[in-house]
């Protein structure tokens, strides 16, 4: 994973942090929210890019079990 990568993951977290439910994560739709099929049921994702995914399980307007998933790889970091 590059710097690049880190750097737009950290970006995405803020919002993530400050939002009440992944609703609000359809704007901007870089965002790309998804509900993930597989060994992800009951997560919802947002895009990094291509490779990377920040996904996050949501409970009383707040994020929990968030991780960064290499999407090509299916498993976090």
């Amino acid at each position: 994973m590059g710097s690049s990568v880190s750097w737009i993951a950290l970006r995405k977290l803020v919002p993530l942090d400050a939002t009440p439910g992944p609703a609000d994560l359809h704007a901007p739709t870089g965002n790309r929210l998804k509900k993930p099929a597989g060994n992800r049921i009951g997560f919802y994702s947002i895009r990094v890019n291509d490779q990377w995914r920040i996904c996050s399980r949501w409970k009383t307007h707040a994020a929990y079990e968030v991780d960064l998933v290499d999407y090509l790889r299916g498993r976090p970091v």
